[in-house]
């Protein structure tokens, strides 16, 4: 392989309006330069599309022409449509079972509030929000890059370029953790701009799909979902529609730190490499639409989506290295995706943002259930752009930028050169930085865990086992800007799975229980299992478990001696909801071992033990 041309570009996020959907991390390059992108908002942004989520039996919910009526209407009451100078266009229906609608023309801030509090103010409406593209602010600064790799006798530039994967300091400890598990077996979704052909990549890519419904965004004749996830380039030379700037091929980048192909003897290496990549294209020119992305989340996750075949890979994790200002509310599009993945036992993994502010209000990253990721530098310490707060759980590395110099100051991996489209450049490798590359180190991370792990980890599970192993901050992370319990390490993930517990000595890792003393407000996701252990003496009789209380269904399972499984109980009870009852006439002296699982996600529960 010819030594190709290293690079370097920055990936920091460009703030938007308070009703704006999501945007890219990416950011432009041009050769031999690294790329600054300033954090400013966009006063004109303008809105075209709503996703309107009706409440279960309304007429609206199951009627398009009802649907655009309504929204016709609301439109004529804010006095938006005069002299019919805006029509409505029913676009489809979400994954979610909302609905988006396109409006004739524009409409500015203003004009949208007041569109949005008049649907709102509808009793049968349950959710309204904007449907919008988002846009990015480059600045761009020239700084030439070094290009003398130092071969090594695996991946050429590994050694030299990917201190985000050995270094002692800022790195997540992959080499060490390698020897354990490389992925193998795991397929992780990247929701991002789709791949480009890569040798350093391909192996590991499956075939994906095209979600973009808008043609100039996707750069595609159709508004159609397709099979693959072939990214066109982003580059813009339309000014009118969003800043003009050049391709980033930020989705192939990215997946190459998921799994780009490592051991080669060309190019660099993945965190799983031996993974697989599952390409879903969600961003094109001019970013993309938050409904796209939410059907894209739950498609990736195994979910059904209108139009769209079956996911024949459904992810284990799933990457989003995208993200938009506002906060994720329990109703939104993101919220409602999100919560089915997890239901379908998928691990999702967000980019915090790069606006250096708190990540309270920035979508998805604040959506419930997520690992939240930060970015740090090759010290360990915050990078300047990495948004912060407590909703964020860890960080990872996304780089320095010049402050650390080249290479350390940038996350490499592989990529294309071009200005536009692919065909017109080159695989090469290049860095970048921002949180959209920290956040693939803990979805990599996750992948390696789920191939050792004799059973796969919840996504509850997955966060829990990341945070508790993360590495602690090497040097001091100021109160202020809080950027999570540490930086993943993934040495440290693998060391935390339990192992099995085998032998006559061994005892199931069960949380005791005391005779007549509830154990109150359980919680857990769908397919959560939660283990409790009861001593009784010689001697008891009358003995009975129960649950009661809180929402959602549990199922419970009680064995003697042993850890009972799904194959394996002495006794269950399987009622609907949450009151489930099991009586032992006559127990035996010794311990009784309990364990709950969610058959529906459940909170609030509680579990009591008693006997005479």
């Amino acid at each position: 392989m010819s030594k190709k041309s290293l690079r370097t570009t920055t990936c920091l996020l460009a703030a938007v309006v308070a009703i704006a959907a999501p945007l890219t991390f990416a950011a432009g390059k041009t050769p031999l330069r690294a790329v600054a992108a300033a954090a400013t908002p966009d006063p004109d942004a303008r809105v075209d599309r709503l996703i309107v989520r009706y409440r279960p039996g309304a007429i609206e919910r199951s009627n398009q022409q009802r649907l655009v009526g309504a929204v016709q209407s609301a439109l004529n009451r804010s006095g938006i449509a005069a002299a019919g100078s805006a029509s409505v266009q029913y676009v489809r229906k979400t994954a979610t079972g909302a609905d988006v609608v396109k409006l004739s023309r524009k409409l500015d801030r203003a004009s949208a509030g007041a569109l949005m509090r008049t649907l709102a103010a509808d009793p049968s409406v349950a959710h309204v929000e904007p449907d919008l593209r988002a846009f990015h602010a480059d600045q761009p600064v020239r700084a030439k890059t070094a290009v003398s790799p130092m071969l090594t006798p695996d991946d050429e530039y590994f050694a030299q370029y990917q201190w985000h994967l050995h270094h002692p300091t800022g790195g997540i400890n992959a080499t060490s953790a390698w020897d354990a598990s490389t992925g193998e077996g795991v397929v992780v979704a990247v929701l991002d701009t789709g791949v480009v052909d890569h040798e350093d990549l391909n192996g590991n890519v499956l075939e994906g799909y095209d979600f973009i419904t808008d043609p100039f965004v996707s750069r595609r004749e159709t508004a159609d979902r397709v099979p693959g996830a072939h990214d066109y380039g982003d580059w813009n030379d339309d000014g009118s529609q969003c800043p003009i700037r050049p391709s980033s091929f930020h989705g192939t980048h990215v997946s190459g730190t998921v799994a780009e192909m490592t051991n080669n003897g060309i190019g660099m290496a993945g965190v799983a490499h031996q993974a697989k990549v599952l390409p879903v294209r969600v961003l094109g020119r001019c970013g993309g639409y938050t409904s796209d992305i939410a059907d894209a989340i739950v498609w990736a996750s195994g979910g059904e989506v209108e139009g769209v075949p079956a996911n024949e890979n459904p992810a284990e994790v799933i990457n989003l290295s995208l993200g938009g200002n506002g906060a994720c509310t329990a109703g939104s599009e993101y919220q409602l995706a999100i919560d089915q993945a997890i239901a379908n036992g998928t691990t999702v993994v967000v980019a915090a943002g790069n606006s250096n502010v708190n990540m309270s209000n920035f979508s998805p990253a604040s959506c419930a259930g997520v690992i939240a990721v930060g970015a740090t530098r090759v010290t360990g310490g915050k990078a300047d752009y990495s948004n912060f707060g407590a909703g964020v759980d860890l960080s990872a590395p996304g780089g320095g930028g010049a402050v650390d110099g080249n290479p350390n100051g940038y996350v490499w991996q592989n990529i294309n050169d071009s200005e536009t489209a692919p065909e017109e450049g080159t695989q090469t490798y290049m860095g970048m930085t921002g949180t959209s590359m920290a956040a693939p180190h803990v979805a990599g991370v996750a992948a390696l865990v789920q191939s050792a792990a004799e059973t796969p980890l919840t996504p509850a599970e997955m966060e829990t086992l990341l945070k508790n192993t993360a590495r602690p901050f090497p040097v001091s992370i100021p109160g202020s800007t809080p950027l999570g319990v540490g930086i993943v390490d993934a040495e440290a993930a693998l060391g935390g799975i339990v192992p099995p517990c085998e032998g006559d000595d061994c005892t199931p890792d069960a949380t005791p229980i005391v005779n007549r003393s509830p154990v109150t407000g359980l919680m857990g996701d769908k397919d959560a299992e939660l283990l409790f252990s009861l001593d009784v003496p010689a001697g008891a009789s009358g003995l009975s478990f129960m649950t009661y209380g809180g929402s959602g269904d549990v199922t419970m399972l009680v064995s003697f001696a042993a850890e009972p499984t799904a194959d394996d109980y002495d006794l269950r009870s399987t009622r609907p909801g949450n009151n489930e009852r099991i009586n032992i006439a006559a127990p035996k002296a010794g311990t009784y071992y309990i364990k709950l699982v969610g058959v529906a996600k459940f909170a609030k529960v509680t579990l009591e033990a008693r006997h005479n």
